[in-house]
């Protein structure tokens, strides 16, 4: 069997793993999520995304350690991967475009785990999700923001969009820097196949992934740090320079 054929043969095999999981994923929120507290669904969920890495062989590798609920994660955005990527990392819940919410079956998935959706087009929605984004956070848990605000090819980060930020002043929480990079672990090198960007659609950036016999993440997490008197544009460009040379290295 040739090469390219072999890739291809595993990434239709992972294709079909990843969707059964997406809909046992479906069948247990069905199940079980009705009587669940926002805690514990959030604790499902991340159990949930461990699982996904694991039936697929995909290769996670966590540094550093999260800091303590509640924590405002802020993380860099190159796929839709990066959302199971960061609640298998540690349990949390996900503010995300209002664009995943109308997804088949996974904008269910995201909607049972608590994900806060955001239309990024409409600034008075900004304004609604930060002050429920404030109340999670008052409330102990931990949320994860990708303030980009949209996705990259990983090779540079984007400029931060300060508004969200504003929630963790308001709730008076740490903010975590995250950082998120992909690998081709079989020539050990950064790949850019998860990235969904330009034309990209869902089905090419998956099908890109499971071409890779061993593809690798790696999530870093950098200490996290207070306002400290900053409002919040000084704090999203002190954060920004923060994540950028994490991701530098």
């Amino acid at each position: 069997m040739s090469e390219r054929l072999k890739r291809k043969s595993l990434a239709a095999v992972r294709v079909v793993l990843a969707v059964w999981h997406v809909l046992m994923g479906a069948w247990e929120v069905w199940r079980d999520f009705g009587p669940l507290d926002p805690n514990q669904r959030m604790h499902r969920a991340h159990l949930w995304a461990q699982r996904f890495f694991k039936r697929l062989h995909l290769e996670l590798q966590v540094e550093g350690l999260p800091h303590a609920a509640p924590t405002l994660w802020v993380a860099n955005h190159i796929s839709w991967l990066d959302i199971l990527v960061l609640l298998a990392a540690a349990p949390c819940r996900l503010v995300s475009k209002s664009d995943v919410k109308a997804w088949p079956v996974i904008g269910h998935l995201a909607d049972s785990a608590g994900t806060l959706f955001i239309e990024r087009r409409q600034r008075r929605d900004a304004m609604r999700v930060v002050h429920d984004m404030a109340a999670a956070l008052t409330d102990g848990q931990v949320l994860a923001v990708f303030p980009e605000g949209t996705t990259s090819n990983g090779e540079a980060l984007l400029p931060f969009h300060a508004n969200l930020l504003q929630s963790a002043i308001h709730a008076q929480v740490p903010v975590q820097p995250v950082a998120i990079t992909y690998w081709d672990l079989e020539h050990q090198k950064r790949s850019l196949a998860p990235a969904y960007v330009g034309d990209d659609t869902l089905v090419t950036s998956l099908w890109r992934c499971m071409q890779l016999p061993r593809l690798g993440v790696k999530v870093r997490f950098l200490p996290p740090e207070t306002q400290q008197g900053r409002d919040r544009r000084a704090w999203s460009v002190d954060l920004h320079q923060r994540l950028a040379q994490a991701l530098a290295h």
